[in-house]
């Protein structure tokens, strides 16, 4: 694999160095031609650099045209830089056959690439919080470059009963569910109907999650949608005022309120292990027993 592969920091600062040497050389052992944007290591308060750095940042990998944009981390940041961003310069970079990989608080700018120019990108890995990790699992790399050289066309997962039979075809988008949440009612929202919606956080309470999720029933969102997959709601502490009260709860009170089918399972979020999806792209739904299939 000869792929350009730029790194770069549009959201939170890199915390180590180090991390972020380890996943170059994890990339490029993989096979990636890995370059690092010049302020990549920039900081200020907890951002990567001010917000005209990290904007500079962002303009200065969509000039390059890299075959990949890999951000060293989430966090947050991108949601300041939305209304000065322009995306006509990353739509080219699509056109131009780059394609902007993260999660997180990329999602922010997924969502805004896909509202502003109709353009797809990945959600999939991003360098320190993937690749310069410890203990790096053999699906997450595996995942990615097969979806990096355009050989994933399917990823596979178990979900609960109760869904057998299903099917649906529809755009598939989504990410984070705090960022997406922040973009509603914005000019960076996509307008996306009967659509596969995908969602996952990190360390937000469930009853956060249910009160999220709620919001997006009662805006009409998740009706228009033909289905919602529920990523990894991971990092969150109990309270000892649940009694009893969890995740699953969450879930079955906000399945009471909305007829569209609510899928739990994928692979992705923030946690260790995780698959590559496409953003932005059609895709369809299969269920048999508790096997699903999303392929593109």
């Amino acid at each position: 694999m000869s792929d350009s592969l730029i790194l770069y920091s549009p959201s939170g600062l890199l915390p180590r160095a180090a991390t972020m040497s380890l996943a170059v050389k994890r990339l490029k052992a993989l096979g990636f031609n890995v370059s690092r944007d010049e302020s990549l290591l920039a900081r200020r308060q907890r951002f990567a650099g001010d917000d005209e750095t990290r904007l500079a940042a962002i303009h200065r990998v969509a000039a390059a045209a890299p075959s990949i944009a890999m951000p060293g981390r989430g966090g947050y940041g991108i949601t300041r830089l939305l209304d000065c961003i322009d995306w006509a310069l990353l739509a080219r970079s699509v056109e131009q056959g780059t394609r902007w990989v993260g999660y997180s608080d990329l999602t922010a700018l997924q969502m805004g690439l896909l509202a502003h120019t109709g353009a797809a990108s990945w959600c999939g890995p991003m360098a320190a919080d993937d690749f310069g990790r410890d203990t790096l699992d053999e699906i997450t790399p595996d995942c990615f470059c097969e979806a990096m050289s355009g050989e994933l066309e399917a990823v596979g997962f178990r979900t609960e009963a109760g869904f057998d039979g299903l099917q649906a075809k529809g755009l598939l988008w989504g990410g984070n569910l705090t960022v997406l949440c922040s973009l509603l009612g914005t000019p960076h929202w996509p307008r996306v109907k009967g659509g596969i919606l995908f969602l996952e956080d990190v360390a937000e309470h469930p009853y956060r999650v249910e009160r999220m999720l709620l919001q997006l029933h009662q805006a009409g969102l998740l009706a228009a949608q033909k289905a919602v997959l529920l990523g990894a709601f991971s990092d969150w502490r109990p309270s000892p005022m649940d009694h009893g009260y969890s995740l699953k709860s969450a879930i079955a009170c906000v399945r009471s309120h909305c007829d569209t089918p609510i899928l739990t399972g994928v692979p992705f979020g923030h946690v260790p292990t995780k698959i590559c999806m496409p953003f932005g792209q059609r895709a369809q739904l299969l269920v048999e027993g508790r096997n699903v299939l999303l392929g593109w």
